[in-house]
Formats: structure tokens, C-alpha cells, sequence
């Protein structure tokens, strides 16, 4: 028996609607995937939606408020404020591998020493929020070099690279020092992102053994896990599957691959002496994470955690023990070179 001829244009229109339907879903959803890369890793992009305000809001609703924290918070904006009216600075840039110039202050203690500091601050951040850790090292001795990563304060860029195009960058500024003083011996002090990038520098067989120590403030395991939270956490999305997608859309348009970004496969490679601090009650990035990381490094390492400190709040809550932890094991790192 022959089927009936009239029923095949039938099914041809519903086998045309099922694909124009396949087809607007597929590119609805490339759609979102790019808006998503491009909400949390594009400045400029985020300034327009208004991501930076939200950011910061959110941020300051999940840390601890306690009036010791915000005095000593307070005290500390007061102190660099007037150190910094007593100190020259220079503003100095290098030029990246895809062509960004990246900018940096430059304190110079005048002195004859060999120690320097790279500070590195956190994701949507900006050098200056790094000055009071900056005023510490000088007076310790250091000489300090305090960056804007890629495309945040006064860098050029298109993309934030959560530590891993960040990581090549500031490989720029560990030759800037060396330039200056074949001698140095330089420690990564890093809050957040900043910390997760100076710790997958440890990772790479190029970085300098002149590189003596990091400081890693609350940073986190690895990048493809935090987008993958933040994008639950801000626009109430799975991470399965947007996250492998964001990957694929951040690998074309950024250039760089989301799951390379990852602090805890670096650290198990490395070998440089590492400081991990970490506030017991981050809800931003979980102290399980700095948990994570000790565990992981090979080397040298201590842990820190600071009870009743959310996030990048240690030297808030405790600064007498969170400095006077960075400066015996600084000196113990020194000392075992």
C-alpha cells in the first residue's frame, strides 16, 4: 500500500518548524553563552550593565561588618594616605605579547637593598586598592612594583584573564626588576585573583629562581570552578553545560582557555616557598579553596586562616598577625635560599 502523498508536505512543514525552532534555540543560546562571557569578563561591557556597581555591593552586603574590622580598615586608608604624601612613585609600562600596555606604580625605597614585592590585586580590582599592603613592604624595605592587571584601572585590554593571561603579564614585570637589579629577590604578594595568578606563575618553568616567596591572600583553586559559581550566584544559571560553552566562546574571543587557569595544578609543580591566607568566613571564594591549595604545593608552605574574616578582610581583622606571619616567613624564605 502506498502512503498517502498528501500526509509527506504535512511532514516536511513539521520537520521545517522543528528545525527553525532547533536553529533559534541554538542561536539564543550561543547568544546568552556571549552575553555571559561578556557580563562577567568585559569591562567595559559590565560598565554598561552596570556590573561593577552590583559587584561592589554584593561584596560589601557578604563581608563581615564588625566596627574592629571597619577601624582598623580605616586607619589603614588614613596611613597610606599620608605615606603616600611622603613618597615619590613612577608610573611605568610594558608593553604585553598581543600588544597591551600594562601599567604600574613603582615605589623606590632609595635604598641599597635587593628585595622587591610584585602586588597583584583581585578580579574587577585596580592597583591602588593594593597601596596599604604596598606601604607595609616599603617600610620593611621593599622595593615595590604595584600593577593594574589586563584591562582593569589603567591597562589596556579586552578580556579579564582570571590569572592566566594575567600570569604571562606579570612574567613582564618579574624582567622589569631584573633589569633594574640582576640581584633581587622578589616576593608575589596577591589578594584574590591576583593571588591565583601569582601562583600559576609558580607553576611555569621560566619564572626566575630570583622569584624567592609568594604571598597568596584568598585565592582561588582554579578559574573554570569560580566562573562556574558566579554564574549560579549572579544570574541564577547552571553551570552545566554554560560553563564548557563559556569556554569555547572565552577561547575563540579571548584567546586563552578558562580550564588552563588553575592555581591547584600549578602549585603542585612549583617548588617556591608559599604563604596561603585565607579568611575563615569568605563568602566570596571559600576557604576550602586555600585548603585545597596547601594541600596541593609541593613546596615550602604555611596556612593562615584568619577566624571571623571575609573576604581579602584578614589584614583587617587581625593585621598584626597576618604582617607579622608574612614577615617570619619571609624571613625563614630568605634565610633557606
Amino acid at each position: 500500500m502506498n502512503p498517502n502523498p498528501a500526509k509527506r508536505p504535512k511532514k516536511k512543514k513539521i520537520t521545517k518548524i522543528i528545525f527553525c525552532i532547533l536553529l533559534l534555540a541554538a542561536v539564543l543560546y550561543v547568544m546568552l553563552v556571549n552575553f555571559l562571557v561578556s557580563a562577567a569578563l568585559v569591562p567595559s561591557f559590565m560598565e554598561k550593565l552596570g556590573a561593577f556597581e552590583r559587584i561592589t555591593e554584593e561584596s560589601y552586603a557578604a563581608q563581615v561588618q564588625t566596627s574592629d574590622i571597619q577601624v582598623n580598615r580605616q586607619l589603614a586608608l588614613n596611613e597610606t594616605a599620608a605615606w603616600l604624601k611622603t613618597v615619590s612613585s613612577n608610573r611605568i609600562s610594558v608593553m604585553s605579547g598581543d600588544g597591551y600596555r600594562l601599567v604600574a606604580s613603582e615605589f623606590l625605597t632609595g635604598k641599597d637593598g635587593h628585595v622587591w614585592v610584585l602586588m597583584l590585586h583581585g578580579y574587577t580590582g585596580w592597583k591602588e586598592e593594593m597601596y596599604p599592603f604596598a606601604r607595609w613592604y616599603y617600610e620593611e624595605g621593599y622595593h615595590v612594583i604595584v600593577p593594574d592587571l589586563r584591562c582593569q584601572g589603567e591597562s589596556e585590554g579586552d578580556f579579564i584573564g582570571m590569572g592566566w593571561t594575567d600570569h604571562y603579564d606579570c612574567m613582564l614585570w618579574i624582567d622589569y626588576i631584573l633589569k633594574q637589579d640582576q640581584e633581587a629577590e622578589i616576593v608575589l604578594h596577591g589578594q584574590s585573583m591576583g593571588a591565583a595568578t601569582a601562583l600559576m606563575m609558580t607553576g611555569e618553568e621560566e619564572l626566575p629562581d630570583n622569584v624567592m616567596a609568594v604571598v597568596s591572600d584568598c585565592a582561588y583553586t582554579d578559574a573554570y570552578s569560580m566562573f562556574g559559581e558566579k554564574i549560579k550566584e549572579w544570574f541564577g544559571l547552571p553551570a552545566f553545560p554554560l560553563v564548557d560553552s563559556a569556554c569555547l566562546v572565552l577561547k575563540l574571543r579571548g584567546g586563552y582557555e578558562l580550564k588552563a587557569a588553575s592555581a591547584v595544578n600549578a602549585v603542585a609543580k612549583s617548588r617556591v616557598p608559599i604563604l596561603f591566607i585565607h579568611g575563615k568566613d569568605d563568602a566570596m571564594i571559600n576557604v576550602q579553596m586555600s585548603k585545597d591549595l596547601y594541600a596541593a604545593a609541593g613546596g615550602c608552605k604555611e596556612l593562615l586562616i584568619v577566624e571571623d574574616a571575609g573576604h581579602a578582610q584578614a589584614q583587617d581583622k587581625q593585621p598584626e598577625l597576618y604582617y607579622g606571619t608574612i614577615r617570619a616567613f619571609l624571613q625563614k624564605a630568605r634565610f633557606d635560599r
